[in-house]
């Protein structure tokens, strides 16, 4: 059936701002449906309050609505355009509640809105713990044993009715919030309660706890004809007990049966088919006794979930845009395959490469927090690699996580002491793959630690394969390694940093420079969601050790952009949206703009994104081969945060161009003291410091400065490591612990200037002009890291004459630092006097915030002007807010109970959100204001 022709404007509801267990995956997810129907000339308004994001941009929708996700809102928008249908499956489990409760309030009805892509009965059946689990008896798909609670005490009977161990799953939450395991009897109690209040309909499922078992995933997609597809089957690499956004998880499944697999594909059909008449995607979890393959559901999603990223760019098949083309009513087969365009969309993915996504933590920002992990997930972003084995891929993506690991060990950093290693093995948190391989260095026997894990055999069979090689390659030295065995290793995925650790006394510029010696390259193979049987058309490549390379470098002048790597607190989905612009605006100037990441919520890992996509690590060795086969004009490093900074002085070693702003200028404003004494020489006021390399030269540095003083770490993002302290004895302990954990580092102490204002300025430099493109106020006090206060756009207390200080600093240092692009300035306002925290000459986490505020593309302007195409005379800049932006940071201590909820120099938000107020008179402003005051009075 051809699409439905009747609706012509869709409503896409969004996922709001970042939060542990809905992140940036929306953002591309949204997206892309949103261009899939604006391709058939519908009419596109899209409803978010994430100003960071892609989806909120007007190069994705006809119109934007950065409002707060609720029904007035949606009333709002209901009543200035005419819309046909409401798709709500884009936005995670926020978009499917607002749905719901716009339903049951009548909006839909009332101004004559269809709900596509589901149906909210669906809904309901799925959220509705007791409704889910009758359904799937009723069409005899296995389940837990399991009762419904809504109050303590029928919570008490389930469990004695069940017994121990038990999982709490509360109804219509997010990321398993709420819920939790329970092995002893004396802790049921605390358990229930906490999960009965998360739980906005005060309802718990209390579930045989199935501990042990395997967890798979399986994406679905169906049409209005009831064809069924299975585009990716994912397994989780830990059991269950993890909730599978905290687990390793790897496709296509490694270690299922052909006739459980067979099974499980039967039973999710059957799902889908079950809980209604629509079309779109769906999202089933399966646990499978590993005794006996006997299946039980776990869930099932009828949206686009955090897994349909992945599966997306682990299959090349698109399956947000493909679900928004059935949501208005095309079939599978009448739509074509995006990457061979030639077969059908009712073409299956095969795949001829293992995709492994693993997810990325930052316990280091909740200091004191739980890090075992468990039903509440925990990871604050996730990366994906691919390689042609289990092994290459896993080891690929332990360098993409950039916590430091050259791979899964085999780099100096490995656990010794048995007693903790087996302690982490039994209570799993975020660095228990490493574990599992300093396990078997140590001579662990596989069965003791798969009986410790209970992970599948046949996944520790092949980290043990590496612990052999090691071994093996201890007997050689650099020259005498045979060439076979060399390909071996980097077959298995080794880098060249961990064969130099391994070989001891070697750099890894020797390692690549004999591998080069014996022929061994990287080469890049085509991701075709085909194993190749049909030619592919679009360049998306990941890299491999073999024979044949199938990415031909053309003889276009090409540009690289630099990605941000896994998302992480202090370095978000903010950067992505400054890559994707970067793409984008290189494309306008007639480059061939080519992205390179390993992040798989992101749009700018979208195969139709970039000219050319290496989902590669952004790491080094990777880094650099792709260039040597590009030979690309230059490389782009300020649109990725620090991820893309780190490589910038080795790229200036290597010969390679910087686009923008030199590396020289950027390690000028990185480096702490260094650009203190440029502040010294343009005359800007600064708060007195020191620089100091040991503990016993920070007590000197501080008494001179004078306490309190802000202790900080150069070249780190998101505050990491920042300190108040008063007193000696707290600045020792804050010096040697960074040490610890920075090694090497400079350490700046800057006397604190308590009762302080904070403000901040972000400008566009072209080497003559200089642009201020937004200033904004904080509404927290200086010690308050920017990432977690409220800012307002533009000032609304600061005097005229601060802000004029503002400006002119701004300038001064745009051109002292010889900056080509974007600036983003820090200020300490005390009374009248303004003082320069800190610069950074790169895109910041507030440029998509001022870009969306004042409808100014803000990004693409900056990188034209990076590349020399364009100086700021060539573009016309008109700002369209009227009133005040206000970026409201957004916090997920509810994952941590346990932490400290303080907010202090080190950022904890992982994400904002955007409000549009008229004046200065708005509640929601005077209640900020207010606040302000507070702060300051209190400090």
């Amino acid at each position: 059936m051809p699409r439905n022709t009747s609706i012509k404007s869709v409503l896409i509801i969004g996922s709001g701002p970042i939060v542990i267990g809905q992140a940036c995956e929306f953002d591309y997810s949204g997206s892309q449906a949103s261009l899939s129907l604006k391709e058939e000339g519908i009419e596109v308004s899209i409803i978010n309050s994430n100003p960071a994001t892609i989806m909120t941009d007007k190069v994705v929708a006809d119109n934007v609505y950065l409002l707060p996700l609720t029904c007035e809102s949606i009333e709002e928008i209901l009543q200035k355009h005419n819309i046909d249908a409401v798709l709500p499956t884009m936005g995670g489990q926020t978009a499917l509640n607002l749905c719901i409760e716009a339903s049951n309030l009548g909006l839909w009805e009332k101004y004559n809105v269809r709900v596509i892509g589901v149906d909210v009965a669906a809904i309901e059946k799925t959220e509705n713990r007791e409704e889910f689990r009758q359904l799937m008896v009723d069409i005899g798909v296995g389940v837990a044993k399991s009762k419904i609670a809504n109050s303590f005490l029928e919570g008490k009977e389930a469990a004695q009715e069940i017994g121990y161990p038990l999982v709490i799953r509360p109804s219509y939450t997010l990321a398993g919030t709420g819920g939790g395991f329970v092995h002893r009897k004396e802790d049921f109690d605390a358990a229930l309660n906490r999960g009965l209040h998360a739980s906005p309909t005060h309802e718990v499922l209390v579930e045989q706890a199935v501990l042990g078992w395997k967890e798979f995933e399986l994406e679905l997609l169906r049409d209005t004809n009831d064809n069924v597809i299975i585009i990716c089957t994912i397994e989780n690499f830990d059991p269950m007990g993890i909730h599978t956004g905290d687990s390793i998880t790897v496709a296509p499944g490694m270690t299922l049966s052909d006739k459980c697999y067979q099974d499980m594909r039967n039973q999710a059909i059957l799902m889908m088919r079950s809980i209604g008449n629509f079309a779109g995607g769906c999202n089933v979890q399966f646990s499978v006794n590993p005794e006996n393959e006997e299946i039980i559901a776990i869930e099932i999603n009828p949206r686009v979930s955090r897994s349909s990223a992945l599966a997306s760019k682990a299959t090349g098949y698109p399956i947000a845009k493909i679900a928004a083309k059935l949501a208005i009513g095309y079939n599978l087969d009448e739509l074509q395959n995006q990457i061979t365009k030639t077969t059908s969309a009712y073409f299956e993915p095969t795949l001829d490469y293992v995709i492994v996504k693993i997810p990325r933590f930052n316990f280091d920002k909740f200091k004191g927090a739980n890090k075992e992990l468990g039903l509440q997930m925990k990871a604050v972003g996730e990366v994906m690699a691919i390689g042609r084995t289990f092994i290459e891929a896993l080891q690929k993506a332990c360098q993409s996580l950039e916590t430091g690991r050259a791979g899964l060990g085999a780099d100096g950093r490995q656990w010794r002491n048995l007693d903790e290693i087996m302690d982490s093995l039994e209570h799993p948190s975020g660095d228990r793959l490493f574990h599992i391989k300093d396990a078997f260095e140590l001579g662990v026997p596989l069965e003791s630690i798969r009986k410790a894990t209970r992970i599948d055999k046949w996944f520790l069979v092949q980290i043990q394969e590496l612990v052999h090689l090691e071994q093996e390659l201890r007997r050689y030295q650099l020259n005498n390694i045979p060439r076979d065995f060399f390909m071996t290793l980097k077959q298995k995925g080794y880098s060249d940093v961990q064969i130099a650790w391994l070989l001891g006394n070697v750099t890894e510029d020797q390692v690549y420079d004999r591998r080069k010696e014996l022929g061994i390259n990287r080469v890049y193979k085509m991701v075709d969601t085909c194993a190749a049987e049909f030619p592919a058309q679009t360049p998306y490549y990941y890299s491999t050790f073999e024979e044949e390379n199938e990415s031909i470098s053309s003889d276009r002048k090409k540009i690289i952009v630099l990605g941000s790597g896994p998302n992480r607190i202090g370095q978000g989905i903010e950067f992505d949206y400054s890559c994707v612009h970067g793409l984008l605006a290189a494309k306008e100037c007639g480059y061939e703009a080519i992205m390179v990441n390993c992040n798989p919520e992101t749009v700018s890992t979208d195969f139709n994104m970039a000219d050319k996509l290496y989902f590669e690590p952004v790491f080094w060795e990777h880094v650099r081969e792709i260039i040597e086969l590009e030979k690309p004009e230059g490389v782009i490093v300020q649109l990725g945060g620090q991820t893309a900074l780190k490589m910038a002085e080795r790229l200036e070693q290597l010969g390679v161009k910087i686009i923008g702003t030199s590396f020289e200028n950027m390690d000028l404003a990185e480096d702490r003291g260094r650009f203190s004494d440029l502040l010294k020489e343009l005359n800007i006021p600064y708060p007195k410091y020191g620089v100091a390399t040991s503990a016993e030269e920070a007590l000197q540095v501080a008494n001179e400065v004078g306490y309190p003083v802000l202790v900080r770490p150069s070249y780190v993002l998101g505050g990491q490591g920042m300190s108040i302290v008063i007193n000696d004895e707290d600045l020792e302990k804050a010096v040697v612990n960074l040490l610890k954990n920075l090694p090497g580092n400079h350490i700046l102490i800057d006397h604190f200037l308590d009762r302080a204002e904070e403000a901040e300025s972000d400008s566009i430099c072209d080497g003559e002009d200089v642009h201020i493109i937004g200033m904004m106020e904080h509404i927290e006090p200086a010690g308050i890291h920017s990432g977690d206060s409220s800012a307002v756009l533009p000032p609304f207390g600061l005097s005229q004459a601060v802000q004029d200080k503002m400006e002119e600093y701004s300038i001064k240092l745009a051109k002292a630092l010889n900056v080509r692009g974007l600036l983003n300035i820090q200020f300490a306002v005390k009374g009248e006097n303004v003082y320069v925290i800190e610069a950074n000459p790169r895109a910041s986490r507030t440029v998509p915030f001022i870009a969306k505020a004042y409808d100014v593309p803000y990004i693409n302007i900056a990188t034209k002007v990076m590349l020399g195409v364009n100086k700021l005379s060539d573009f016309t800049i008109e700002r369209k807010l009227k009133g005040y932006a206000i970026k409201e940071p957004v916090f997920s201590f509810n994952k941590f109970p346990e932490v400290d909820k303080q907010l202090g120099p080190e950022m904890k938000s992982t994400g904002e959100a955007i409000r549009f107020i008229k004046d200065l008179q708005d509640p929601y402003f005077r209640e900020l204001y207010n606040q302000k005051s507070m702060f300051l009075n209190a400090q």
